[in-house]
């Protein structure tokens, strides 16, 4: 069988070191063409020694040249994040950056006919829009790698899409799930990227602690399964192991389960439509995990989840000023500028000062992205 020949893009990032153990996994079934990477050069380089790709990015080409020096037998050329998504010798790209710059690689490999393997959420909620109707006319399959939504494609396989009644999307509920609301505004940094299940980059542990995530997953499942909004619940599941859930007409109940190990959806992505041994995840055994426990999320303990949720119900530009402005809320806050209670006040001040558009063009999208970003560091600026 002929290796299946991947960019991956964020390859140093949780998602992107995690997709490389997968391919380690599975000897044979891939070629690594292109990496692309931010600013952890040391990472990047071991990778490159390792998979030898032909493309390779970085957040500054000059760091990198520095640092690789020119007698390691390599050929390798520098490549922009669009054109690696898009060259002829690509089959399927890994898009697990994060942020907005997930957008020009998606779109770049969609209109060249591209497989997509989608851990970005800012893509969908910026621009969901934009980026389905390119995947129908190029007639691409998003294959999504966030769990939540890998659950969902997978209860889907086989399915009407008229039978689909309801989708449920599980959430842990974080670090601070059992905090009172009233201790929030004390949480620091550290505390909030202790989540009690999963191991993930740092912005993304963050929305998980304000529960936001959901609701971006909540407007990314939207475009992805093409169901409205209100059609779409969120679920609190302490344990992590039903991933989400898919309620059809007759009644029907459909989920998927499995251990809280991001291999596990990357390698479906990976190797769809076929399933392969190969990821070394522990196997799921019920009986010793014993309970699985679900409730209702509690809104002012989550305020970023209703924002979130009324973000996507607003629509048009609205999402993307909700993902550029909790971007950069979540990065000061990391940075110790802000209170964790600040994200929500930002996300929540951005949106009413926002002047929505409805169907926003590309060029739309991403001048409400900048825009948020710039009234969010001039809201930071004004509190120091």
């Amino acid at each position: 069988m002929k290796a299946v020949r991947l960019a991956v893009l964020g390859s140093t990032g949780s998602i992107g070191r995690q997709t490389l153990d997968v391919i380690r996994s599975l000897p044979g079934r891939f070629n690594v063409i292109a990496l692309a990477a931010g600013t952890n050069i040391t990472l990047l380089e071991e990778q490159v020694r390792e998979f030898r790709p032909r493309f390779v990015c970085a957040g500054r080409e000059a760091d990198y040249l520095m640092a690789r020096g020119s007698s390691d037998g390599l050929s390798i050329r520098w490549a922009e994040m669009e054109e690696m998504a898009g060259h002829p010798d690509v089959d399927l790209v890994i898009v697990a950056t994060a942020g907005s710059a997930g957008l020009g690689p998606t779109l770049a490999a969609l209109r060249a006919g591209k497989s997509v393997a989608l851990a970005n959420k800012e893509v969908l909620v910026m621009a969901g829009h934009i980026i389905t109707a390119e995947a129908r006319r190029s007639r691409v399959v998003l294959r999504p790698i966030d769990s939540e939504h890998s659950a969902i494609w997978q209860c889907l396989w086989g399915e009407n899409h008229d039978s689909i009644e309801r989708i449920v999307i599980t959430a842990s509920g974080g670090p601070f799930r059992d905090t009172p609301p009233h201790e929030l505004s004390r949480v620091t940094a550290e505390e909030a990227l202790r989540h009690p299940n999963w191991q993930m980059g740092q912005k993304i542990t963050v929305d998980s602690a304000t529960l936001l995530n959901k609701g971006l997953e909540c407007i990314e499942a939207r475009w992805l399964f093409d169901v409205q909004l209100e059609n779409i619940d969120v679920l609190l599941h302490r344990e992590s192991v039903v991933h989400s859930l898919v309620e059809f007409r007759d009644g029907s109940v459909k989920a998927q389960l499995g251990m809280p190990d991001m291999r596990l959806p990357i390698q479906c992505a990976l190797t769809y439509p076929e399933r392969l041994p190969g990821a070394s995840v522990p196997r799921l055994d019920l009986k010793l995990i014993g309970t699985l426990s679900f409730g209702p999320p509690d809104m002012k303990q989550y305020p970023c989840l209703g924002l979130a949720l009324e973000a996507g119900r607003r629509g048009g530009s609205c999402p993307t000023v909700l993902a550029a402005a909790d971007e950069i809320a979540v990065q000061h806050f990391l940075a110790g500028h802000i209170r964790f209670t600040d994200i929500a006040r930002i996300v929540s001040d951005a949106l009413n000062a926002h002047d929505q558009l409805s169907n926003p063009s590309l060029d739309e999208v991403l001048h409400a992205d900048a825009w948020a970003r710039s009234y969010t560091e001039d809201w930071v600026k004004a509190k120091a």
